[in-house]
């Protein structure tokens, strides 16, 4: 059986993965999830939130068997060596905090447990049942904290999923104050 996921090259998150027995998966991702990978998230009275990670911005590699990524793709991430090729052990990532998140009508704050020694890549989705935000920043090497901006609506809830590099992915319900 071989082993492939679906990777953001942009943080280097596993967005997906699937075992394939007598063959490999195709190269281009979107021969593998369409034009977006669909993330859902249960937003309770409100509806759903889905939150479609665009094929353009995925990529796929063939891995070593790593169980456990089939069953929680997003605290997994694809290492790339010097050349930009993935290397085929895949990164089990340290999880954000619980609080890491927080969400207001202006934007979406990220905190880290630990100052990164270098500039980090953040990449989140944040939608409600109608309309998903695309937002994209960093976290400067020796601080914790970003906040990316954007303009919600006073809709109570929405779907968020949240790729900082070299920690595990969150995908949530969040509320606004």
């Amino acid at each position: 059986m071989a082993l492939s996921v679906v990777y953001a090259p942009a943080t280097g998150h596993v967005l997906g993965a699937l075992a394939l027995t007598g063959g490999t998966a195709p190269a281009d991702p979107a021969a593998l999830v369409g034009r977006a990978l669909p993330f859902r998230v249960s937003l309770g009275a409100h509806g759903t939130a889905t939150l479609p990670f665009d094929a353009r911005n995925l990529a796929v590699a063939a891995v070593d068997d790593e169980p456990g990524v089939l069953a929680e793709p997003l605290a997994y991430g694809v290492d790339r060596g010097s050349d930009g090729k993935p290397k085929p052990t895949l990164l089990r990532l340290p999880p954000l905090a619980d609080t890491c998140l927080v969400l207001a009508k202006d934007g979406l704050t990220v905190t880290v447990r630990h100052a990164p020694t270098a500039t980090v890549t953040v990449v989140a989705l944040v939608a409600d049942d109608q309309d998903t935000h695309v937002l994209a920043g960093e976290i400067p090497a020796q601080q914790i904290q970003a906040t990316l901006p954007v303009t919600l609506a006073a809709t109570a809830s929405y779907g968020v999923l949240v790729l900082v590099a070299g920690w595990a992915g969150r995908l949530e319900r969040k509320d606004l104050p």
